[in-house]
């Protein structure tokens, strides 16, 4: 990613970062809106799960610059999903709902660069974690 599409995402997430609750909450209403059957892959209060949705947007925000660190626990995260039912549509469906939400809240701000920018590092961290998904389960020995 270049240091303009970097600045892109981290302007857009600080302006939404203050309302992450809301946001989270209305991810899921957008999603569960689009796909219903999406609803059974989450177990639990959804409060819950947009609290991590935005730790997890959080932790790539920050580490945009170089996501090597980090790598690990996308991989780990993709290989949680999996566990979940999770199948590679639900990245797509998720990827939307992500950008069509960025635009209802950030309006104006989200500029078809911002937009491209978010695509891209949605696509890093969804490619991330399907490759894990596709990973054969390691053998207790």
């Amino acid at each position: 990613m270049t240091p303009t599409q970097i600045a892109l995402i981290r302007d857009g997430f600080d302006r939404i970062a203050p309302d992450a609750e809301r946001i989270g909450l209305s991810f899921y209403d957008r999603l569960f809106a689009t796909d219903p059957s999406a609803r059974m892959l989450f177990r639990g209060d959804i409060r819950t799960q947009a609290g991590h949705l935005m730790a997890a947007l959080t932790m790539v925000v920050r580490s945009l610059d170089d996501l090597g660190p980090i790598l690990g626990n996308i991989q780990a995260l993709g290989r949680r999903h999996a566990g979940y039912g999770v199948e590679s549509h639900h990245f797509l469906l998720v990827g939307a709902t992500l950008l069509t939400i960025l635009d209802d809240v950030l309006g104006a701000a989200f500029t078809a660069e911002a937009r491209d920018a978010w695509a891209e590092a949605y696509g890093i961290l969804s490619e991330a974690m399907l490759a894990a998904m596709r990973e054969p389960i390691a053998d207790a020995a």
